[in-house]
């Protein structure tokens, strides 16, 4: 005969067992989890993606533990995929089902943008890693988007000492925001790219490797001006209410990277 199974309320809680080490935790929760996703997109209404997801609250010091479960099953409530509209609903119910002061949702996503080559118009994807990071704090919501855009940056100093050619790089901008009103995950992409050298492609053609090469020749930027440039226009958008943005090139000269932060707002 088969032992029956025992009952949750029968099992003791671990979790809320009193710690006195009167110690807040300011998050606790789960990282890494993959989950599906929908984000607004400008040109198709809508883009299926996959996030990795992290969730967590803050954690009162008499308490020794958070239910991990909980997080999963708040997230499961909210259907197969998780809507944008969706996050304050979410952060809400992890605030009444774990007892929190705190919630936070982090979701970290490829975005795609189709892209037609400069000559050939030849379209391609390309993709763009995207983070939304909302806290609820109270009733104190806090959005911010981040977008990290790989760019070319052609070397003004190699230039200016080069009787012929220059060296370039690849490099990548993370552009991170808070606005007063939604900014398309486009824009932020079209502004970091207007910024450098040149613009990359997931296609070209001969004719429009060649508009690349030289279009980046004829603009050449320090990492310095990288930022710079950026921050310009951000200050500049009527909805940016906050900014950070950092610029790494990738040295084709050097072992090292070149690197830039400026933080405004």
């Amino acid at each position: 005969m088969k032992k029956p199974l025992t009952q949750p309320d029968s099992l003791h809680d671990t979790q809320a067992s009193p710690d006195f080490r009167n110690l807040r935790i300011d998050k606790v929760g789960v990282k890494g989890l993959r989950y599906p996703i929908v984000v607004r997109d400008r040109a198709h209404a809508t883009q299926n993606t996959v996030a990795t997801v992290t969730l967590a609250v803050d954690l009162p010091h008499q308490f020794k533990g958070t239910h991990m479960s909980r997080f999963i099953e708040v997230l499961q409530e909210h259907g197969s995929l998780i809507h944008v509209e969706s996050i304050p609903a979410i952060l809400r119910a992890l605030q009444e089902r774990l007892q929190a002061d705190s919630a936070h949702l982090e979701l970290d996503f490829p975005y795609f943008i189709e892209k037609k080559a400069p000559v050939s118009g030849a379209p391609g994807l390309v993709d763009y890693q995207t983070c939304f990071d909302a806290t609820l704090h109270g009733k104190d919501l806090r959005f911010k988007v981040a977008v990290t855009v790989p760019v070319t940056t052609l070397c003004p100093c190699s230039k200016a000492i080069s009787e012929r050619g220059a060296h370039n790089q690849r490099g990548q901008v993370r552009l991170e925001v808070t606005f007063s009103k939604t900014v398309w995950i486009e824009d932020l992409v079209a502004l970091v790219e207007s910024c450098a050298s040149s613009e990359i492609f997931s296609l070209l053609k001969r004719p429009d490797e060649k508009h690349v090469t030289e279009r980046a020749y004829d603009n050449p930027v320090f990492v310095e001006d990288l930022v710079r440039a950026v921050s310009v226009q951000c200050e500049a958008h009527p909805d940016i209410v906050w900014y950070r943005v950092e610029a790494e090139n990738f040295e084709s000269i050097h072992n090292h990277s070149a690197y830039a932060v400026i933080e405004r707002g």
